[in-house]
């Protein structure tokens, strides 16, 4: 991408430790702090739903137990997604991508949707996903808006979204460095690369750059590490900890 529409500081699950991760009530918490660019997590449900969840199963963050992409989305919808967290968020469910959607865009806010696909749905996840996200941000009515942005650790799920929504901007996401990921970035064609931040240098950094991609980091938390990847030019900072940067300015040690 030419031009980057997206803002330096981004929350992570919408402010997913103030608040039940992946949650409209995140989305909500993240943006009274001045966040106006979230991260979030999406899976299909057995029916085809895109819908919010990080992990493959249900037990960490519901009272359910089991695999969630062996659900119907009529099933996931009624699940409470925040009595984990707190009795303040008790009965909060687990959200849709179209009703994820229609709070960023009517509030004009940007969103980096992780496709995180059930264990052998990585293409047919990319593809939907992709499908759905360039449906709903075409039928938005807020301009200008920046696309989502589709990121995914997994190769076969960017190649689904690339197949089916090429218009998209997609990156990949790091948690090392391993062989032949940088020309599978470049086959990608992905706007970005997305790595854990002890993983991000300067030469890194370069070599992102000079291929035309952005550089972004995951999960910045130490106010140390903000400003060593600010300094370094970095394009964008995932971060767990949205009371603690204000989105607006520079880290000060």
């Amino acid at each position: 991408m030419t031009n980057w529409p997206y803002p330096l500081w981004i929350a992570h699950r919408g402010a997913g430790k103030l608040a039940p991760e992946n949650t409209l009530a995140a989305f909500r918490v993240g943006a009274s702090h001045g966040y106006r660019a979230f991260e979030c997590d999406v899976k299909l449900s057995a029916d085809g739903v895109p819908f919010l969840l990080h992990d493959d199963t249900l037990q960490r963050t519901t009272p359910e137990r089991g695999t969630a992409g062996d659900r119907s989305w009529s099933e996931l919808s009624r699940i409470d997604a925040g009595g984990w967290h707190s009795r303040a968020f008790a009965g909060e469910p687990i959200p849709s991508l179209d009703a994820i959607a229609a709070y960023v865009l009517r509030n004009g806010f940007a969103l980096n949707i992780e496709v995180k696909p059930t264990p052998g749905q990585e293409a047919e996840t990319g593809r939907v996903v992709a499908r759905e996200a360039a449906r709903l941000w075409a039928e938005s009515r807020v301009a200008p808006v920046a696309p989502p942005l589709l990121s995914s650790f997994r190769p076969e799920a960017l190649q689904g979204a690339l197949e089916t929504a090429p218009g998209l901007p997609r990156a990949l996401l790091l948690d090392s460095l391993w062989s032949g990921w940088f020309d599978i970035a470049r086959a990608l064609g992905v706007a970005a690369c997305v790595t854990h931040y002890n993983l991000m240098d300067q030469a890194l950094i370069a070599q992102l750059h000079g291929a035309g991609m952005r550089a972004l980091v995951y999960t910045v938390n130490d106010p140390a590490e903000a400003l060593r990847l600010q300094a370094l030019g970095i394009d964008g900072i995932i971060t767990d900890a949205v009371d603690r940067f204000s989105p607006g300015e520079s880290v000060r040690d």
